[in-house]
């Protein structure tokens, strides 16, 4: 198998049915769900993103009881997707101070391998889905981020569980200075995480795959 198959990350979410804020916590930037680097995420951004994943969750099922199973299996989403939306920030800009960038091509490679994989691109969106839930319309920026913390933690001559990865995360946070609306919980800048979140940020596709075809 090829090494970057083998090797690549995945984005892990707990979804959750958690109601949508629809004001901002903190009154420094009304009407934000975090702001990172001097930029907003704004509320209804957050929002958007939410309601692209309940909608592919609602198309793949036939019945009510399955979705509401769906959602009920998918633990706070809200919290989690502002997690990832932020994270997103602080590793590319992790990446472009390190010199790293991704290319289309290499998008559209590791998509390849793991439609092969998974059998199929249906199949590969079903997956994304399920366990971590990304749309299908997010599937390929959530590629490119997998392709920056792997060619991050290979510029740094280590892997992403090794401290020297974490500390590039840590001190992109910092240039950063990432804020999140308490509401949301907080930003741990030397983890690089949400503070109460439950669940680590990555995943080894091998064991993805493993316990797929269990």
């Amino acid at each position: 198998m090829h090494r970057r198959r083998r090797t690549a990350l995945l984005l892990t979410a707990a979804i959750a049915a958690a109601p949508l804020l629809t004001a901002c916590g903190n009154d420094a930037h009304p009407g934000a769900a975090a702001v990172v680097g001097g930029q907003r995420i704004t509320v209804s951004q957050l929002e958007e993103r939410v309601g692209e994943v309940r909608a592919a969750q609602r198309a793949a099922v036939r019945h009510d009881a399955e979705y509401q199973q769906a959602i009920a299996r998918t633990g706070t989403l809200t919290r989690d997707t502002l997690h990832t939306m932020v994270l997103d920030r602080v590793l590319h800009r992790a990446a472009e101070d390190a010199g790293v960038s991704v290319s289309r091509k290499e998008i559209q490679a590791m998509r390849s391998g793991l439609e092969e994989q998974a059998g199929g691109a249906e199949a590969l969106e079903t997956t994304w889905l399920q366990r971590y839930g990304i749309p299908p319309q997010r599937l390929e920026e959530n590629l490119r981020l997998q392709l920056e913390a792997q060619k991050l933690a290979e510029k740094l001559g280590t892997d992403t569980t090794r401290p020297e990865f974490w500390k590039a995360l840590s001190e992109a946070s910092e240039k950063l200075n990432v804020d999140l609306n308490p509401r949301y919980g907080t930003w741990d800048v030397k983890k690089s995480s949400r503070a109460d979140a439950k669940t680590p940020w990555v995943r080894d596709v091998t064991t993805a795959q493993t316990q797929q075809n269990m």
